[in-house]
């Protein structure tokens, strides 16, 4: 299979599995995705990741999270900028998600952070997701 958008994958086996309600899911691992992964766990919207070592590039485990009756924490996981379209802003234009419910991952000169901690620190990025 042709990976040209490594993300963009990821997030779509996070989308599917909130939506088929699995425990955890697996991805092959990379910098980038495990600072995702850590973003998403410090926000709220997965229970915990671990990263473990399969010889190749490793996987990343990450293990999702439902409220009391299994509804999900994560209704939707929307890839901004593209390989083939990369979407910036500058650290005025940071755009809000679902109306402030939702958080937007940038990846910024200071390394990954949510749109919130860039306008905090006044940074702006490309825009990698959308969370809600």
């Amino acid at each position: 299979m042709n990976m040209t958008d490594p993300v963009a994958d990821m997030l779509t086996r996070i989308r599917n599995s909130v939506r088929a309600k699995l425990p955890k899911v697996d991805i092959p691992s990379s910098k980038l995705k495990v600072e995702i992964a850590r973003i998403l766990k410090d926000e709220g919207y997965v229970a915990n990741f671990k990263v473990s070592d399969d010889r190749r590039q490793g996987v990343l485990r990450i293990y999702l999270k439902y409220g009391p009756g299994m509804e999900r924490v994560i209704t939707d996981v929307q890839r901004v900028s593209r390989p083939g379209c990369r979407i910036y802003c500058g650290k005025d234009r940071i755009p809000r998600v679902y109306g402030g419910l939702g958080i937007n991952i940038l990846s910024t000169s200071r390394g990954l952070m949510t749109g919130r901690a860039a306008a905090r620190e006044g940074v702006g990025g490309e825009i990698i997701c959308n969370v809600w």
